[in-house]
Formats: C-alpha cells, sequence, structure tokens
C-alpha cells in the first residue's frame, strides 16, 4: 500500500463520514465498514486495533437493538449501527497509521489552521488512548481490591462511580500537568513555526483524493 500523507487520511475520514450519510442501502453500508476492515489488513494494524474495531461493533449492536426496541423498522436499526460503525472505525485507521506530530503539521501547513487550534484537536486525539488505558487500569485496579461489578443495570451503573471518579481526578491532574509543561516550553509565543515532519502530497494522494471526490460526487448525484 502506498503511504499517503496526513493531509489524504484527513480528508479520507471527512470523506468516509459523508459517504455513510451519502449512502441509502444496507449493502452499501456493509461495504463501507468492510472497505475500512480491507485497509486495516492492508495496512498491517496490529491486534488492539482489531480490538477496537470490535468493541465499535458491539456499540454498534446496541445501537441498532436500542432503535428497534424503541419502534424503528430493522432496517432502519441497522443502517444506523453501521453507519455509526462506519464514521468511527477510520478514525482508528487514521489513529493507528499517522503520527499526531505529522497531523499537527498537516493542519497548520497545509490546512492553514491556527497552531492553538490544531494542538488541541491532535492533544484530544492523543488522549483517547491514554483514557482507555487508564480506564482499563483503574478498573483491574479495583478488581484487586475486590470491588466486583454484578448485578442489575441500575447497579452496574451505579458501581460505574468507583471507575468514573478516579479517572476523572487523573484528567484534571493531567490537564494540569500538561498546561504547566506547556507554559514552561513558551506555548503561544509569537513567532514562525517550523515544523521537521514531511507532510508532502505525492502522486498517490493526489490520485486517492481525485478518487475521494468521484466517488462523493457519483454518491451525492444518485441519492
Amino acid at each position: 500500500m502506498p503511504k499517503l500523507a496526513p493531509l489524504t487520511k484527513l480528508i479520507l475520514t471527512a470523506a468516509v463520514s459523508v459517504w455513510a450519510l451519502l449512502v441509502p442501502t444496507l449493502a452499501g453500508q456493509a461495504a463501507l465498514v468492510g472497505g475500512q476492515l480491507l485497509l486495516f489488513v492492508l495496512y498491517r494494524l496490529s491486534g488492539k486495533h482489531f480490538t477496537g474495531a470490535l468493541g465499535l461493533a458491539v456499540f454498534a449492536i446496541m445501537l441498532a437493538g436500542l432503535q428497534y426496541v424503541f419502534g424503528s423498522t430493522v432496517e432502519f436499526a441497522l443502517m444506523t449501527g453501521l453507519k455509526m460503525l462506519a464514521m468511527s472505525l477510520i478514525f482508528i485507521f487514521l489513529l493507528a497509521t499517522t503520527r499526531l506530530q505529522d497531523l499537527t503539521a498537516a493542519l497548520v501547513s497545509q490546512c492553514r489552521i491556527p497552531y492553538e487550534y490544531a494542538f488541541m484537536f491532535t492533544s484530544a486525539l492523543r488522549f483517547v488512548p491514554d483514557f482507555l488505558a487508564e480506564s482499563q487500569a483503574v478498573r483491574e485496579a479495583q478488581a484487586c481490591r475486590g470491588y466486583v461489578f454484578r448485578g442489575n443495570p441500575l447497579k452496574r451503573l451505579r458501581d460505574y462511580v468507583a471507575i468514573v471518579e478516579p479517572l476523572v481526578l487523573r484528567a484534571v491532574s493531567r490537564s494540569e500537568t500538561m498546561a504547566m509543561s506547556l507554559e514552561l516550553r513558551g506555548f503561544g509565543s509569537r513567532g514562525r513555526r517550523q515544523f521537521t515532519a514531511d507532510v508532502t502530497l505525492g502522486p498517490a494522494d493526489f490520485a486517492v483524493m481525485f478518487l475521494m471526490l468521484a466517488l462523493t460526487a457519483g454518491l451525492a448525484v444518485n441519492r
């Protein structure tokens, strides 16, 4: 597979969300999800990324089930679940195959987004895997202390306070440490910024962008 530039992957992420909204059939939505899983295989993503995709699939099934329980048709419920899955899988691909430094460089130098906003966007993406890892660590720590998550859904929901509370305190502490670190490094000072990351677009990037544009136009016309 060609090595695509961060800007191309960003556009692909937005394009997949648009395609998920434009595709009118279950078969098309399933093909969109299948195409993304094929990208996972071609780019040789690790097992933890497939585990994340499996977690999203479970959430999509739950979402479809709720839609059906609250009166939607089976087709509409499945379409909702597949759309959510299609829109979220591409973010795993983006995060797994792109360094956040490169993403920041592409947003600033090619999209002309102010550095502060680009940094906030990539920092939010950076915190997602950390947050999931901390959530798992807190669960294991509570289990070591004999805390068992069992019972009816209401009791389980109440028990999750034991996980959410340390997670929130940890997130606040992390944000304070990060703010002090950024201030010490002169974040926000004026001056010309230079990036060492190479985010130049190549022939493969232009070809993929052309295909994305053609596919988007085709779906919009046929809708």
